[in-house]
């Protein structure tokens, strides 16, 4: 039977910390502040760009709404969206996305990330007609962990049996909140122990997805 495996994508198919982080003190050393270390950006990305930018903001004791925010997030995002050269797509994804789509399985995104960026960086790694259904932080009202974008993934392509694949906090409680089968990318940017998040199984090898997607697209659909 055919099945759709859906991805996040930030910390799970790539690694765009470095893009993100570049992106980050541009805007803010703009204005006057002082520049944020690789590790500081990683710690905040997880929850969408408007998050992120409140936590920025935060750490350097400005806004977090209001005028002064809504004109660093523009600017963010207006950056964002063309921030593609230094991000890297993890060892063996590419090869474990075109094996899953020849055996038959469906791909889709999920993701936090606003749209714009996400098809750029698809784009620039020329992926993005792999997925039949590619949804941003912005494409609903709602954001992960709700459930909502997920499950409107689901059913864009076609409903039936789903996997989720991503690498954090946001992205286990999110496919728990909407029943599906989790598989956990462990080398990504989660920030508790493995055996903390309720994941269905975890993996930190491209090359073991494939089968682990078919061994759990079995489970019923949401």
């Amino acid at each position: 039977m055919p099945y759709s495996v859906i991805f996040d994508l930030d910390g799970t198919l790539i690694d765009s910390a470095p893009d993100i982080h570049a992106t980050a003190n541009r805007v803010m050393t703009a204005r006057g502040h002082a520049a944020f270390t690789q590790a500081e950006v990683r710690s905040f990305v997880g929850r969408g760009a408007p998050n992120l930018v409140a936590r920025l903001m935060a750490a350097r004791d400005r806004p977090v709404d209001g005028p002064e925010f809504d004109a660093v997030l523009a600017d963010f995002l207006h950056q964002y969206e063309s921030a593609v050269t230094l991000t890297t797509v993890y060892p063996h994804a590419l090869t474990a996305l075109q094996d899953l789509a020849s055996g038959g399985a469906k791909l889709g995104i999920c993701t936090n990330k606003p749209l714009a960026p996400t098809l750029a960086v698809l784009r620039h790694f020329g992926i993005d007609h792999l997925f039949a259904t590619i949804l941003g932080g912005d494409s609903l009202p709602l954001r992960k962990p709700d459930p909502a974008p997920l499950l409107a993934a689901v059913a864009q392509m076609g409903g039936g049996p789903a996997v989720f694949v991503g690498d954090s906090e946001v992205d286990a409680e999110t496919a728990e909140r909407a029943g599906l089968p989790f598989l956990l990318f462990s080398e990504g940017y989660r920030k508790s122990p493995v055996s903390a998040l309720p994941h269905t199984a975890a993996f930190a090898d491209f090359r073991d997805l494939p089968a682990l997607a078919g061994q759990f697209s079995a489970s019923a659909a949401p």
